[in-house]
């Protein structure tokens, strides 16, 4: 009962207390993410973007820092200082990694203060202004009080975001290893620039031998080459909301 009764509030989060966004981006926009996060998101992952001279965002969720999580070692807090410090986003992903599905409200709000706190006291008073939902786990309660603490919170419906999507549940594609062979690439990147749109992936591990919620370092490649070659931009979360704010104004 329990589980259908998640079914039903995920879904209903979908189409619920929506808030649109005017996304219009001139030729559209990706935005790369890796959730959690574990180390080889940086000390693989990290290399690449470099390489291609991109910014990516990080969601983090303090709880995990120095732990394991499926079986991956999870970030250290001098992994967490080096990738603000090369230049990408950090986002929340509340502190213990915890669905908002099983929160109260008053859960919620201290899960985020947890994290922001954490956050904060090892990056210098940095403050996260984007939410990204553990297990893509988003319910109308929890999409009314996000709201109010972040500018875009991303869920993980597939598709990308057109003019009207719900920047309380944005959409995104998985970016793993299992999923990517089932996506027609090409079409989703080309699609998303013709609607002048933004185009989300989230990764969690990025290693040879991948957890079904990663990718290898080559699908990571793919993705970015395939972007390059719709003509997308590929801007952190944080960049392309600026950019769609602007172009709104």
């Amino acid at each position: 009962m329990k589980h259908r009764l998640d079914q039903f509030r995920r879904r209903a989060a979908r189409y619920l207390y929506r808030d649109p966004a005017g996304i219009c981006v001139k030729g559209g926009v990706l935005s790369l993410s890796f959730d959690d996060f574990p180390k080889s998101a940086w000390e693989v992952a990290g290399p690449v973007l470099a390489d291609f001279g991109i910014k990516a965002t990080y969601y983090v969720a303090g709880g995990l820092c120095d732990g394991t999580n499926i079986g991956k070692v999870q970030f250290s807090e001098r992994d967490l200082q080096e990738v603000l410090q090369a230049g990408h986003d950090i986002g929340c992903h509340t502190f213990s990694h915890a669905s908002t599905l099983g929160l109260s409200r008053a859960e919620l709000a201290l899960e985020i203060q947890k994290n922001a706190e954490w956050v904060a006291e090892r990056l210098d008073g940095y403050r996260m202004r984007h939410f990204a939902y553990p297990f893509g786990d988003a319910c109308v309660g929890a999409k009314r009080y996000l709201g109010q603490q972040f500018l875009t919170s991303r869920g993980v419906t597939d598709g990308h975001n057109a003019s009207g999507a719900d920047r309380n549940n944005l959409k995104a594609i998985g970016l793993e290893s299992r999923r990517l062979p089932h996506y027609d690439l090409e079409a989703i990147m080309a699609e998303t620039a013709s609607a002048n749109g933004w185009l989300m992936a989230y990764g969690h591990d990025v290693e040879r031998d991948p957890t079904p919620y990663g990718c290898t370092e080559q699908d990571l490649v793919r993705v970015i080459q395939t972007a390059r070659q719709a003509g997308l931009a590929i801007l952190p979360v944080s960049s392309a909301w600026s950019m769609i704010c602007s172009s709104v104004d």
